[in-house]
């Protein structure tokens, strides 16, 4: 790589580097939204909904830190540059309130739990905020061509679901099964397993974080400095904030972002009640539908480069989200109409493992290239403000996955208090009546919030020819 532009295309073990420290958010998602709400409304015993409004708390606190810390990082001077200090920073602190999230004091009331939870979610949201958005903000940094983007994010998008995916795979093959005990005959029942799951998934945040920011330091003297100091109070940071990211595409990819994730949230919230539950699997079953998503990792990986080379990221963002999205709750609405095969068969194993890993690959793919697209806006805020701003932009692109997903997970919350889920109820004591009404509320719920996905990402207006058009523009202006 020869400057600070990023025009030329990174190297693969820089691309291996970036993209591998995603696997520290992507233990954290998985906990957070797969069994967080599962473990203290099933297993601790708390009542659903306040889990969700502990979840919900600490997203109030995200809305504030995202553009603080993306700001922030934006315009930090240090001898490791602007992104790797917070890195760096984050590590510790992430990996100890992970662990200790899954491990809650014995006897503590309910409403005691409720501000353990609330607390612990806070600093680790608030932690993983000042590692990832930095992080996640060096992908502008390191190339500006549109279809190289797509490349680098496949990476970063790849590690993040296979690193979290990792870890459900451990929890229902190697976990679970081993905490079964003639009391607690399903392990994933057992409090004890989650200690060790929390263990080894703070071990696993704190690796990828050190491993990843010690591979792109090198890379630290190539990448661009602060801008020059300047005073500024808190109103003129907030202006500047909002000027560098008014304009439509960015609000039209901000909010189809918010709906998509919270789609995502509500799935992730529910999944293992469906796998559990409404699909009435073995943990062994639940871990090999699980392990599914490894193969979607690599569909949705291998796919968006190429989505984004032959008919553009808008185009096929569009095209793949719509089949993604009407996919998502399909298997789940065929059962509500009985056209499948009974629960106990090997079809209907076999049936959700195959359209789940290819509709988990897709979305993938959808992902990446929103991502890649919120990568293109950076020029387009540089031109308007005369200042790069990579560390904003990818704030607002952790707190569209964070809120989203977060929103989504409580809401998730929310529908099983509304069709009857009882707190602590274990595989085979919720009634036919009740499974078909979890069904029955989820399919409208995400399919609604897909669609109006895919209508407002349609008024994103930047392609190919628009990006290097702004990047022509760009270099003039430095001439």
């Amino acid at each position: 790589m020869t400057s600070k532009t990023g025009a030329q295309k990174p190297s693969f073990w820089t691309k291996l580097a970036y993209g591998f420290g995603s696997v520290a958010y992507g233990t954290k998602d998985a906990g957070l939204k797969f069994f967080l709400l599962l473990f203290y409304a099933q297993v601790i015993g708390m009542d659903a909904r306040l889990v969700s409004f502990a979840i919900l708390i600490a997203l109030v606190f995200d809305a504030i830190s995202d553009p603080i810390v993306g700001y922030w990082s934006d315009n930090f001077r240090s001898k490791w540059g602007r992104r790797h200090p917070f890195m760096y920073a984050a590590a510790i602190p992430v990996a100890v309130s992970y662990y200790f999230i899954w491990t809650p004091p014995a006897g503590w009331s309910e409403q005691a739990l409720f501000w353990y939870v609330v607390s612990l979610t806070i600093i680790i949201r608030t932690f993983i905020t000042v590692y990832e958005t930095p992080s996640t903000a060096l992908a502008p940094e390191l190339t500006d061509d549109y279809d190289e983007r797509s490349s680098i994010l496949s990476f970063r998008y790849f590690f993040g679901w296979f690193g979290g995916n990792a870890m459900s795979v451990i929890a229902f093959v190697l976990i679970f099964p081993a905490f079964a005990t003639a009391v607690i005959t399903n392990g994933q029942f057992n409090p004890d397993a989650y200690a060790l799951y929390g263990l080894i998934g703070s071990g696993v945040i704190f690796m990828a974080i050190l491993v990843s920011a010690a591979g792109t330091h090198s890379y630290i003297p190539q990448l661009r400095g602060a801008p020059p100091k300047r005073d500024m109070t808190l109103k003129m940071i907030f202006g500047e904030i909002y000027r560098t990211i008014a304009g439509r595409s960015f609000f039209a990819l901000f909010a189809a972002s918010l709906l998509a994730f919270s789609a995502s949230g509500v799935s992730a919230g529910l999944v293992f009640y469906f796998t559990t539950y409404f699909w009435g699997f073995s943990p062994e079953q639940i871990g090999a539908v699980t392990f599914g998503v490894f193969l979607s990792a690599f569909i949705g990986g291998a796919l968006a480069p190429i989505v984004t080379r032959t008919i553009g990221k808008k185009r096929g963002a569009l095209i793949v989200g719509l089949i993604a999205f009407v996919g998502a709750p399909l298997p789940i609405f065929l059962r509500l109409i009985d056209v499948l095969p009974e629960n106990g068969t090997p079809e209907i194993f076999w049936i959700v493992l195959i359209t789940q890993t290819i509709d988990v690959g897709l979305i993938i793919c959808y992902q990446i290239l929103a991502a890649s697209m919120m990568a293109d806006l950076v020029e387009q805020g540089e031109a308007s403000t005369g200042k790069r701003s990579e560390g904003l932009f990818f704030a607002a692109a952790t707190f569209m996955r964070k809120f989203g997903e977060g929103f989504g997970i409580v809401l998730a919350g929310f529908i099983l208090t509304f069709v009857g889920v009882a707190s602590g109820a274990q595989q085979g004591e919720l009634s036919e009546a009740t499974i078909w009404n979890l069904g029955a509320v989820y399919v409208p719920v995400v399919l609604g919030l897909y669609l109006a996905v895919v209508a407002i990402v349609s008024l994103y207006d930047i392609d190919r020819a628009k990006h290097e058009a702004t990047l022509k523009e760009l270099a003039t202006r430095a001439d």
